[in-house]
């Protein structure tokens, strides 16, 4: 083999062995342009390392948004997430969302309906209430996903 040839191939290999990115994927959310916790809990996304893209819209088209995707008011919050095919409803920590990218089960998406106080974005000094990240099933069933206390 010549010198060049060599050169080629030897290059080709060590691009091959380059460890290959995932691409991260981006999660828009809808949100009130006057909700401070909302904001909270965007930040606290992205310090996890999610890449976020938030929209301020008025509560109407929020409303819509939940409803087309399949959020009924029992289930809701303040603020609605969309990330690679799933929705993200409420301060959902973002240790549960990266669960479910990853185990990527057939559902609707997570939801912590209401503000759970300590819940992430609605912290308020030492004060916790335990809640529980939902899985909202295509059938409109909720299995509990994870627990916080």
């Amino acid at each position: 083999m010549k010198r060049r040839d060599f050169l080629i191939t030897a290059s080709s290999a060590a691009v091959l062995a380059l460890p290959v990115r995932a691409a991260v994927a981006q999660m828009q959310v809808l949100k009130s342009p006057t909700c401070g916790c909302c904001s909270a809990w965007v930040a606290h996304i992205e310090d996890a390392g999610l890449v976020v893209e938030t929209q301020d819209v008025s509560q109407e088209v929020l409303w819509a948004a939940k409803d087309r995707a399949g959020i009924t008011p029992e289930l809701s919050s303040c603020h609605t997430g969309f990330i690679d095919g799933y929705v993200i409803e409420g301060h959902v920590p973002a240790a549960d969302i990266q669960r479910l990218l990853t185990e990527r089960p057939d559902a609707i998406g997570l939801t912590v309906p209401g503000m759970p106080i300590g819940s992430p974005g609605m912290e308020m000094d030492e004060r916790r209430d335990a809640f529980d990240t939902l899985l909202v099933l295509r059938d409109g069933s909720i299995v509990v996903f994870s627990s916080h206390t």
